[in-house]
């Protein structure tokens, strides 16, 4: 009972991480030309690559724990 609430504790943040992910898409490329206009469209950019490989980095840690018997 303990591993699986520990999953569940791990793998929730990291599924609305993935949520919040394509919700920014989304964000930028509804509003991509207002966002070139105010110089703000590089900096969305990075913050989604930035937010993508911390959550893509999530997801094969926490494989890797539950490969190991951690989780």
């Amino acid at each position: 009972m303990k591993n699986k609430t520990m999953r569940l504790g791990w793998i929730l943040p990291n599924v609305l991480m993935y949520f919040l992910l394509i919700g920014l898409l989304v964000f930028i490329s509804l509003n991509a030309e207002g966002l070139q206009e105010i110089n703000q469209f590089v900096i969305y950019i990075m913050l989604a690559l930035m937010l993508g490989l911390v959550t893509v980095g999530g997801s094969f840690r926490i494989r890797s724990w539950i490969k190991e018997g951690k989780l």
